[in-house]
């Protein structure tokens, strides 16, 4: 067998034996800045038509900000802690209130004292079916569970897109 013949011949075999690249990439929904921005908007006017004076985060898969409001008169820490409400969320896939009762069960858990996270309500992860690709945090209201409550409304706004 000539040289030629036997190149195409190893070529041939290799590429039966090759698998497609896309086999070894991760398929992921990804939260568009677009729906970000209309969760983010949702929950601050939800706040503010009752009076609140609240912050808001919308955060990504990897808990990288996607949309940020510092509503008027709101107090400067609120808008550290929608962020930290968010990205817990986020991070550990559940209402940020759930966290806070985890904490409270187990003060001693390590997890409070992770960068970025907080154990305080107001939070909620952002999800297309099982999989969470985003969290939203409000701060501000007289309460946790009114953060929660506008949270809620933000992502209520958007629901049939998150399908």
């Amino acid at each position: 067998m000539r040289v030629s013949h036997k190149v195409i011949a190893a070529l041939g075999l290799a590429c039966a034996f090759a698998q497609p690249a896309s086999a070894d990439l991760l398929q992921q929904k990804t939260l568009p800045a677009s729906l970000a921005l209309t969760i983010a908007q949702t929950a601050y006017e939800t706040c503010t038509q009752q009076g609140y004076h609240v912050s808001v985060h919308v955060v990504g898969r990897e808990g990288q900000v996607l949309a940020a409001i510092r509503g008027d008169g709101s107090s400067p820490h609120t808008f550290e802690n929608s962020q930290r409400k968010a990205y817990t969320a986020q991070t550990f896939k559940t209402p940020s209130g759930d966290f806070a009762q985890r904490v409270k069960d187990n003060p001693t858990s390590s997890s409070v004292h992770l960068a970025g996270v907080i154990a305080a309500q107001g939070a909620l992860p952002i999800t297309v079916g099982d999989e969470v690709i985003g969290g939203i945090g409000v701060s501000g209201a007289p309460g946790g569970d009114k953060d929660e409550a506008c949270s809620k409304a933000g992502i209520d706004k958007v629901a049939a897109q998150l399908k």
